[in-house]
């Protein structure tokens, strides 16, 4: 009988009752598919890999990360609330050692969806990583996290909500936004002035192979994570990169993810993105089991596979090589980065408009962020739709100061019905949610 080296735990939950249409790519076979060939292929006879069932987040959960517009059941269903319980699940069995590593195989997926939801993006409505990662730190007290995005689409939900955050590192590793939604993830995209350089892009090039991504963990991402040094790695593990996904230009393989998976030794991974359902999906989710579970993935092959059909050319190679010079440059000048963006200011300010694909909403944003050389900073969002509310978001980091901790009650008392239909504060040094509604 095979025994798992690293004990793994798997949790299923395909969403039967949520989708956005019928024939949208993302759709409740993406995960049928991929239960079905963990089944065939007897990967619960292998003694150390386990199945875990996904427990509910509570609302408590998600408004220790999220400013729901006009509030949490607007903006979400149970479906929510169980993919989102998947990824707690999945953190909870790490951090009470009973397993080694944990893979959510869940949907709906979560990574476009930012601090404020007015509604959906990319498929998201709220992110399921962060909502687990903020419940990780208030049960555990764990410390320093890394993030580390591998779908094709750049992570912009998980990369805004820990813009500013000094203690999570953001790694995303995508197609790049010139070419591919949502337009985002440049490398001059470092996070806040207090968290100058924890914010890490890697734009890859469209047909970028095996090779490319694999050259970009070995000599830019387990470098920096080396540096960085966290308490816990988590894998944003979307698997539209595959040469066959219908919806991306990239021409990753089942193996290639294996061996990611392998070098990057994440001690949970959360499915994202990922369209090609049964090309895919199985092949590559049963590769990223092996590898989590340390065991041998070189049989595990599409039926179509062929590396010389998708072996990416010279020129994407010379560029992802200069990519990564560049990307550890800015990282090894981090310091120095932060020093400028932080300046002689109190305050740095950063204006957005942001598209709601999924939802067809236009949010206006002003983020205003108190600079601290103590603390992440107290942040304040004021928000407003093309068709909904006028909001205000206070957010007081987790390890704040107590002068960010009083400048961030000032905004939220001082704001008025004149200015705001509603107004919310997250107090996370107290793990205190409020809100006042005006209309």
């Amino acid at each position: 009988m095979l025994t798992a080296k690293k004990k793994t735990g798997l949790v299923f939950f395909p969403a039967f009752d949520w989708a956005i249409s019928p024939t949208h790519p993302e759709r409740e076979e993406r995960l049928l598919y991929t239960q079905d060939q963990v089944f065939e292929e007897g990967l619960f006879d292998i003694e150390g890999i386990t199945e875990l069932k996904p427990d509910l987040v509570r609302v408590q959960d998600v408004e220790r990360v999220h400013f729901c517009v006009p509030d949490v059941w607007n903006v979400t269903t149970e479906s929510h609330f169980i993919s989102a319980g998947g990824a707690k699940t999945t953190g909870m069995a790490v951090l009470e050692k009973e397993i080694d590593r944990g893979f959510a195989l869940v949907r709906p997926p979560g990574h476009h969806a930012m601090r404020v939801v007015h509604g959906a993006r990319g498929f998201c409505n709220v992110n399921i990583e962060a909502i687990m990662i903020e419940f990780l730190r208030a049960a555990y007290n764990i410390g320093k996290v890394a993030i580390v995005d591998t779908d094709c689409h750049h992570g912009d939900g998980t990369q805004d909500i820990y813009w500013h955050d000094p203690n999570t590192l953001f790694i995303s590793i995508h197609q790049d936004g010139r070419t591919l939604y949502p337009g985002s993830g440049f490398r001059n995209e470092l996070g806040g002035p207090n968290a100058a350089g924890t914010t890490v892009n890697i734009p890859l090039p469209p047909n970028t192979s095996e090779e490319g991504f694999l050259y970009a963990i070995k000599n830019i991402v387990l470098p920096i994570l080396d540096d960085f040094k966290p308490d816990i790695i988590i894998n944003s593990a979307g698997q539209d990169n595959h040469y066959s996904d219908p919806i991306t230009n990239m021409n990753f393989s089942a193996q290639g993810y294996a061996e990611l998976t392998s070098l990057l030794k994440p001690d949970i991974a959360v499915l994202e993105g990922g369209y090609s359902i049964e090309g895919a999906l199985p092949y590559v989710n049963l590769g990223i089991i092996l590898a989590m579970a340390g065991l041998d993935y070189g049989k595990v092959k599409e039926p179509k596979y062929n590396a010389d059909r998708i072996r990416q050319t010279q020129d994407v190679t010379r560029y992802i090589e200069k990519t990564a010079e560049k990307v550890l440059t800015m990282w090894q000048q981090r310091e120095q980065i932060k020093e400028e963006l932080q300046g002689i200011k109190k305050f740095d300010e950063r204006p957005r408009r942001i598209f709601y694909d999924t939802d067809n909403i236009i949010e206006t944003q002003k983020e205003t962020v108190r600079i601290c050389h103590d603390c992440g900073g107290t942040i304040r969002i004021d928000s407003s739709t093309d068709q909904g509310y006028h909001i205000l978001g206070v957010h007081i980091p987790i390890n704040a100061c107590k002068d960010c901790r009083e400048t961030g009650y000032q905004w939220y008392e001082s704001a008025d019905a004149k200015g705001f239909d509603m107004v919310f504060l997250q107090d996370r040094t107290e793990d205190k949610y409020l809100c006042r509604k005006f209309k």
